[in-house]
């Protein structure tokens, strides 16, 4: 355990030292393009130098790239191309769809905490999965479901909560507010289940939550470590961050197991409507541990996904009052056509006329990805739409975070907050090319979720933007990023909350 202990100490400062030898010794007459790739060390001395500024980082080397595609470089020759070409990733995620799956390494990094769910499995179990999900996420009664439980959730829990706020001046994190409200609202959805984490006394959901952001965490810092056997070799021997990452993981497998559980014996809820029941329907889904998995994954998908994206949006929203005025303006005009009074429930219909809203939530996923990086494995050598040379066995990104900031795609003002880029000239809202705004993800695995995510989203910005002010102090600053499995903000969204005169 000493020699286990002595080696990770000694590693940073090996790294460092090869990384000033190294620097010294090259000279460059002309700017190099890509990641640097030095002897022996290959790309690492870089990440480390960058890996606190990962994306920025990132997104300067693929923009400095002639085709946007960049190659890492580990020892023992392991290579890893990131890339931000639309091209790319079309042939990434649609016309060679099948030499590009998870692949062992990557599932390797998740299995922990995901298992086998959708999001971590490959070949049939994951057709199986998604066939089931594909199916139930295109039924009428499952959008109805969606609607009404999140305007349950707005109407009793977050604009009273709102306006407590407001009344007392209180600061709240409102990052926390979105994640509870979204946690609270994927339970119910896809298990029939209340864990009332917003406005209510909810341990042992608070507790998952907790424990799931802390393995979200740890686990996707896997990704990030120098060396890919030194997080395993901590699991092995259950130390460090893998030891906490393990106590977090029991957490999150006992609150799903209580769920699944509960279900199965039909202990809990009613088992027509929500997701979990049609999934145990199913003869080849319906062990355990795989609906465990099945949880956690919807959990992952319903609650860390939207709240990351709406927490992003209001932060931008208080940089760009222009923006925020135009949607109150729209919601006004649907209040004007419909005859409803401000309060009043918006139903489905009014949530499609909400052009310029669902526009400024798409920039502002553009900008700031929920999934800024998604990992793939190449199963076989091929060549990249932009002359690329991925080798089998490589590991492959694309860069949604970097893609959003691509002169190439989106023109000189990428880096702008910009709605409008979104509306056609009837006003009406414009969708781009999946390829190019990846946010979705593309092709065979796209995102089920997607109509599911903008009802969420829809609903609460009208809900809480026509009856409140959200006031962020230190708007000016720009947060720092936490890079979890989604794009969070380091130290939540402190907001101040005012009744909208």
């Amino acid at each position: 355990m000493e020699l286990f202990s002595s080696f990770f100490l000694i590693l940073p400062l090996l790294l460092i030292f090869f990384f000033i030898i190294n620097t010294s010794s090259r000279r460059h007459n002309s700017p190099e393009t890509g990641f640097k790739s030095y002897p022996i060390l290959g790309s690492l001395p870089d990440l480390l130098k960058n890996r606190h500024r990962f994306l920025d980082w990132t997104t300067e080397i693929l923009a400095g790239c002639p085709t946007q595609t960049a190659v890492f470089r580990r020892p023992g020759k392991i290579h890893f191309v990131m890339t931000a070409n639309p091209a790319n990733v079309e042939c990434m995620l649609k016309t060679r769809f099948e030499n590009f799956p998870k692949g062992e390494r990557f599932i390797a990094h998740l299995e922990d905490l995901l298992g086998s769910g959708i999001f971590n499995s490959d070949g049939e179990m994951w057709s199986k999965q998604r066939k089931t999900a594909s199916y139930e996420f295109s039924t009428r009664s499952l959008r109805e479901f969606v609607f009404s439980n999140a305007t349950l959730e707005i109407t009793s829990r977050l604009v009273p909560m709102l306006s407590e706020a407001a009344k007392m001046g209180k600061v709240l994190d409102f990052q926390d507010v979105l994640e509870r409200f979204a946690f609270d609202n994927i339970c119910k959805l896809a298990f029939n289940v209340d864990p009332a984490c917003l406005g209510g006394d909810a341990t042992s959901g608070a507790e998952f939550m907790r424990a799931f952001d802390t393995a979200a965490l740890l686990i996707s810092k896997r990704f990030m470590s120098l060396s890919p056997h030194g997080w395993m070799l901590k699991r092995k021997f259950n130390v460090g961050s893998e030891r906490i990452l393990k106590e977090s993981v029991d957490t999150v497998h006992r609150f799903a197991d209580d769920i699944v559980r509960a279900r199965m014996e039909g202990k809990s809820g009613n088992k027509n409507e929500d997701l979990l029941s049609r999934f145990i329907k199913i003869d080849e889904m319906n062990s355990p541990d795989l609906l465990r998995d099945i949880v956690i994954s919807f959990i992952l998908a319903g609650r860390e996904t939207t709240s990351s994206a709406l927490s992003w949006f209001f932060w931008l929203l208080s940089l760009h009052p222009e923006v925020e005025e135009k949607i109150i303006e729209e919601l006004n005009s649907i209040r004007a056509r419909t005859g409803k009074r401000t309060g009043e429930i918006y139903s489905f219909e009014d949530l499609k006329q909400m052009n310029y809203l669902h526009a400024s939530i798409t920039e502002s996923m553009r900008l700031y990805p929920p999934v800024h990086v998604d990992t793939l494995s190449c199963l076989k050598d091929i060549v990249l739409p932009d002359g690329t040379f991925v080798g089998g066995g490589w590991g492959i990104s694309y860069n949604a975070y970097a893609m959003g900031r691509m002169e190439s795609i989106w023109g000189k003002d990428c880096k702008r907050f910009y709605p409008e880029r979104w509306i056609s000239s009837n006003g009406v809202f414009r969708p781009e090319n999946p390829f190019k705004f990846p946010v979705f993800h593309a092709g065979p695995r796209s995102c089920l979720g997607k109509q599911m995510a903008y009802i969420q989203m829809k609903s609460v910005a009208a809900a809480v933007l026509e009856r409140f002010v959200i006031d962020v102090p230190r708007k000016e600053e720009h947060p720092e990023f936490l890079m979890s499995l989604t794009l969070r903000i380091n130290g939540g969204l402190s907001v101040k909350v005012k009744e909208r005169s």
